[in-house]
């Protein structure tokens, strides 16, 4: 399993996205999905466990609703971080990245799975701290 972070490229504007808009997402890929509204941290204040094709996954909303964490493998993290991006308002920039950072992709509104996983990896392949530029979405 791999962490990534689904974020707010810049200020939320005072947006947040409603706890029941993910789960709506995430039991209709994993209906098995359990809730976990326990507050860990600030960057874990509700989340779901499940199972994925590739063993047990996790996704977490932060507290301000803004932030969605997630350890999944790459095609099911970049599934979520697109059903993500499609949740915010199509003026609001998002990013989709691992967990250190490394990999920093642009999301647009229609932001595909394949698309977002294509990019994340390329990134990945050449982080932001080398001479590549990082791949962005337009």
């Amino acid at each position: 399993m791999a962490r990534s972070l689904v974020f707010v490229d810049g200020e939320a504007a005072g947006w947040r996205v409603d706890r029941e808009a993910p789960a709506a997402a995430v039991r209709g890929r994993w209906a098995d999905a359990e809730t976990d509204s326990t507050p860990q941290s600030e960057d874990r204040s509700f989340g779901w466990r499940f199972e994925t094709a590739d063993g047990p996954g996790e996704a977490y909303l932060h507290e301000e609703g803004a932030c969605l964490s997630t350890d999944l493998p790459g095609e099911d993290a970049a599934w979520l971080a697109a059903a993500f991006r499609g949740l915010a308002p199509a003026g609001l920039g998002l990013v989709f990245c691992d967990a250190r950072y490394h990999a920093h992709v642009p999301l647009r509104q229609d932001t595909a799975e394949a698309e977002s996983k294509d990019l994340l990896d390329a990134a990945g392949r050449h982080p932001r701290t080398s001479a590549a530029p990082a791949p962005v979405l337009q």
